[in-house]
């Protein structure tokens, strides 16, 4: 067993404080290659910001666990190497079982997630519970879910959303002892995240996603005050990005994210970690489609891995500067 610690890694509990303090969310940043890595630390470290590296069950599948472990704790490292040592946490995103959170932890995870949303809500306590019990009993936090997220994204598929009910979340933090929660208020995974249906259109055609629930947030607040809250599935699809993939052979019809403005007023209540995937995904996407159409001849990996790279740490330090409020906060 190694224990987070030794890895230089922290978990959330103090972050998650400063960040509701100074009414900010920390970047939560997928990651399953070396490149993606570079390009959060780099940004991150760029910007003082704290991040938090985030491990899917399919990250694990497709990259080996060891090897992100390393990975992460290279992060450490590497971070001291570009000339600021900014807290970085190694988090399981959406583990579905206590045996995977279990294994994350003993790996050397700082951090977990148990989402047992797809059970009934007793039995939703009941797993999230035994998570707390061990992640607890090691120094590792945990983030536990009430609602369900449309979308797809990795292992996560749902078809339908439920928004979080506010009644609910006193008695589940009270009954599971989790250190922070995911809560549904109108996001969703993937970068087609609302219909056409859905939405409404500007006066030049574009369309507008429905408006995420504040209310329900609020309200939420209201009953467990100074709580730290999570947004899942929080992209925000650049249509600028969009539009480079489609132009060189993409498919990405009626891609629709969250609009920035509203993820920056989020960020400014109890909402202190915001996780971001897909918009990850466009930026690498779009860079690589642009370097083989434009440079048929190029086999290079890293001649196009690279400028992947560059685009994504670009859009990382546009996060964290406008949107997450995080910069200058490590």
């Amino acid at each position: 067993m190694v224990n987070y610690k030794e890895l230089g890694l922290v978990n959330t509990k103090e972050i998650f404080k400063k960040a509701i303090d100074g009414k900010y969310a920390i970047p939560a940043f997928n990651f399953n290659n070396m490149e993606q890595m570079q390009a959060i630390i780099q940004a991150c470290v760029e910007e003082k910001s704290p991040v938090i590296l985030q491990v899917s069950s399919g990250a694990r599948k497709y990259a080996n666990q060891t090897l992100l472990r390393y990975m992460a704790q290279g992060a450490v490292e590497y971070a001291k190497e570009l000339g600021y040592a900014i807290p970085v946490v190694l988090h399981l995103d959406h583990g579905d079982s206590f045996e995977l959170c279990k294994d994350c932890i003993d790996m050397g995870f700082s951090s977990v997630m148990i989402d047992g949303s797809h059970h009934s809500y007793e039995d939703n306590i009941a797993l999230t519970r035994k998570v707390v019990e061990y992640a607890h009993a090691h120094g590792v936090t945990v983030e536990g879910e009430l609602g369900v997220l449309a979308g797809i994204e990795d292992d996560v598929v749902a078809e339908h959303h439920t928004y979080t009910q506010p009644e609910e979340v006193e008695d589940f933090v009270k009954k599971t002892g989790v250190d922070s929660l995911a809560i549904s208020i109108g996001t969703s995974h993937g970068a087609n995240k609302f219909t056409p249906e859905q939405c409404t259109r500007d006066a030049n055609g574009v369309l507008i996603p429905p408006p995420l629930r504040f209310d329900i947030l609020e309200e939420i607040e209201k009953r467990i005050p100074g709580f730290p809250i999570v947004l899942h599935g929080a992209s925000s699809v650049p249509q600028d990005l969009v539009a480079i993939i489609n132009k060189y052979g993409g498919a990405m019809k009626d891609a629709i994210g969250i609009p920035e403005d509203e993820l920056r007023k989020a960020a400014s209540s109890a909402v202190c970690k915001i996780n971001i995937d897909s918009d990850g995904r466009i930026a690498m996407t779009a860079a690589v489609r642009e370097v083989l159409a434009t440079q048929p001849a190029e086999f290079d990996p890293r001649k196009y891995l690279g400028p992947a790279r560059d685009g994504l740490k670009k859009l990382y330090k546009h996060k964290v500067v406008n949107v997450l409020g995080s910069a200058g906060k490590a």
